[in-house]
């Protein structure tokens, strides 16, 4: 049996276009499928749970939307009984499909969940934040604070996205806005803690990102270096005093060229802790997570298993 939680609204519908074409090619095959289709944010999440908590089946659950969808789907995921994913990629950003090498068609990617060759063991990533009340979501691409989760949250209520996905060049968008929260964006000090031992600390720190793969953002090739086995999360921090240098590490990770620009700087390791002085907006795989002046991220070792 296989269970479909499909995000129709991906991608300005997108989503539901696609659903409807996978739905002929799943009466053609025969398979046996349920389609649970979400309605608004948190929908995927509470599916996920509902068709895994407390049950000892092996579960094949396919993810029909963005990196979100994905997101979302993780974070309801319980780990008691076993679980396969799949992933038919139907969003803007598409960022753990263009890391894993999935197909752009849709048809290509359910033939490989229908008839499946390969299986890879993921790492995820944790995210907790919070004072009185501590918050914990996963991730499965990257999370950041500051800069690029401002960008991230522009774009979930963006109007020019829906504007530019029907033009398909969609990743304009996160360029534009990106140029927009670069204008205004404000740099703070404060300190990196890797693994409990190495402390980094920085006074003009525009974002800090934690990968779990490259990309994030639509294609900004952000952590050349991320490796989704490993068990560890790489590292990107933006510092620099002058905010125009910053200019050309968004261009070189846009085209996917490693930057090695001043101010720019890597880390590898298990889990960090990033303190800021001044709240900054915080997101997993493109997710809002409000503002906070301290995370804590960690990466959980090949914990998925994921069709490729």
């Amino acid at each position: 049996m296989y269970y479909f939680i499909i995000n129709p609204n991906a991608r300005c519908g997108r989503g539901k276009n696609v659903w409807k074409k996978l739905e002929r090619m799943l009466e053609r095959e025969n398979a046996q499928y349920q389609a649970y289709i979400t309605e608004k944010p948190g929908d995927a999440k509470v599916f996920a749970r509902k068709l895994t908590e407390g049950c000892r089946e092996p579960h094949v659950i396919v993810a029909v939307g963005g990196d979100g969808t994905v997101n979302e789907i993780l974070d309801g995921l319980s780990f008691c009984s076993p679980v396969t994913l799949g992933y038919i990629p139907a969003g803007s950003g598409n960022d753990l499909a263009r890391s894993l090498k999935l197909p752009r068609k849709p048809g290509r990617c359910l033939k490989k969940i229908l008839s499946p060759k390969y299986h890879k063991q993921l790492d995820y990533g944790v995210l907790t934040y919070g004072g009185d009340e501590i918050s914990c979501r996963r991730f499965i691409v990257s999370a950041g604070i500051g800069m690029d989760a401002a960008v991230c949250h522009n774009i979930l209520y963006s109007r020019t996205k829906g504007f530019l996905n029907k033009l398909h060049i969609g990743k304009l968008t996160y360029l534009l806005i990106g140029i927009k929260q670069l204008l205004l964006a404000k740099p703070a000090k404060g300190y990196l803690l890797l693994d409990g031992v190495q402390k980094v600390e920085f006074n003009h720190a525009y974002f800090i990102s934690a990968h779990i793969h490259p990309y994030e953002g639509g294609g900004f090739k952000f952590a050349p270096d991320a490796s989704y086995d490993d068990g560890k999360l790489s590292i990107c921090v933006m510092n620099n005093r002058k905010k125009r240098k910053l200019i050309p590490v968004l261009l070189n990770s846009m085209f996917g060229r490693q930057s090695h620009n001043k101010g720019t700087r890597f880390y590898t390791c298990g889990e960090a802790m990033v303190h800021v002085d001044k709240p900054m907006a915080v997101h997993v795989d493109g997710e809002s997570c409000f503002c906070q002046n301290d995370i804590q991220l960690r990466c959980i070792k090949k914990a998925v298993r994921m069709i490729v």
